[in-house]
């Protein structure tokens, strides 16, 4: 039985054309091992910068305001409610006796009646005093008034944005129970309500020189034995069987670590309270595949004749029939 754990670092070729690294500086192949070939992992990576770009968070404003977490999107609302008012109550600060009913001078009290005004509360002990200050009021009443829609439009798309709860298994397996070798990955819809015509893909990246001996990430589609379920409710195996025709087979573990190998799978379909299409990705990286091993049983039939879905079961496995072949078997090379 074999179980990966580890993943070594590329081995950096040797290219006559290419100049030699100096004062430290990363080669393509150290660049690419720090990267670590994740392409799917989660928003906010800090160790990846990208330059060259025409427009920053500000070009892409509404996407940022959708993306960031609920933590960064209630300080960022805070921050420009605090910038809005105290922008308007430096106005009526600088002309003299601009607000009724506070002392002139007050700058605190010109922030709360600026907070009144872009509320359009108004509780009747200050006013404003004069033209220009009813005008700079008039302003401030109707950038309240596009204040609170934008940021009611903006808390009610990120509460109803569709998410997909679906779990996937901590490791996929490589079982040897049938005449053919299956990869098998776990997957599991958390919610009561049904996933409609779900739809699954999964997808072996690696890392491979082209004909200029330039590393490119290169995707080659892992036919599975059943891609597309009308009715997606508890639990279902993403299986690929690793025959003459499949692009893992004859690899074995030690060229996939090579290539920084990762198995990439992706699930779609249509939530039926909502009938928002919802989606669901996952990435696992060689040392996450055990070799001759089926998942464990988690549904059983109780003796009050209901059915028992344990998900504590979810991430098991236990060990399954090994190759009993001397003959090179797919994904297990040298390995001892």
């Amino acid at each position: 039985m074999i179980h990966w754990r580890h993943r070594k670092r590329m081995q950096a070729r040797p290219d006559p054309g290419a100049p030699e690294s100096q004062h430290g500086h990363p080669t393509v192949v150290e660049t690419v091992n720090r990267i670590r070939a994740h392409v799917l992992e989660e928003n906010g990576r800090s160790d990846i910068i990208r330059t060259g770009l025409d427009s920053g968070a500000l070009g892409d404003l509404y996407h940022t305001l959708m993306t960031m977490s609920w933590f960064m999107f209630f300080w960022a609302s805070i921050g420009l409610y605090l910038v809005i008012n105290i922008a308007f109550a430096l106005m009526y600060y600088v002309i003299p006796h601009s607000v009724s009913g506070i002392a002139d001078g007050d700058f605190l009290d010109d922030i709360f009646f600026s907070v009144q005004t872009i509320s359009t509360v108004g509780y009747g002990t200050m006013s404003p005093v004069g033209r220009l200050t009813n005008t700079i009021v008039s302003f401030e009443v109707l950038a309240g008034m596009m204040l609170n829609a934008l940021a009611t439009g903006l808390v009610f798309a990120r509460f109803s944005r569709p998410r997909a709860r679906v779990l996937f298994s901590h490791v996929a397996v490589v079982s040897y129970d049938d005449v053919i070798p299956t990869l098998t990955i776990r997957i599991a819809n958390q919610r009561r309500t049904l996933i409609l015509s779900a739809n699954i893909e999964m997808t072996l990246t690696r890392l491979m020189p082209d004909e200029r001996g330039r590393l490119v990430r290169r995707f080659d589609r892992l036919t599975l034995v059943q891609s597309h379920m009308p009715i997606f409710r508890i639990s279902l195996n993403a299986t690929h069987l690793i025959d003459a025709q499949s692009p893992l087979f004859g690899l074995s573990a030690e060229t996939l670590i090579d290539q920084n190998a990762e198995i990439i799978i992706t699930m779609d379909g249509t939530d039926e309270i909502s009938s928002q299409t919802v989606f669901a990705r996952h990435a696992y990286e060689i040392g996450h595949v055990k070799h001759g091993y089926r998942f464990s049983d988690m549904i059983a039939n109780r003796p009050d004749g209901r059915v028992e879905v344990d998900f504590r079961r979810f991430h098991t496995t236990e060990p399954g029939d090994t190759p009993q072949t001397p003959d090179p078997t797919p994904l297990t090379g040298d390995i001892p």
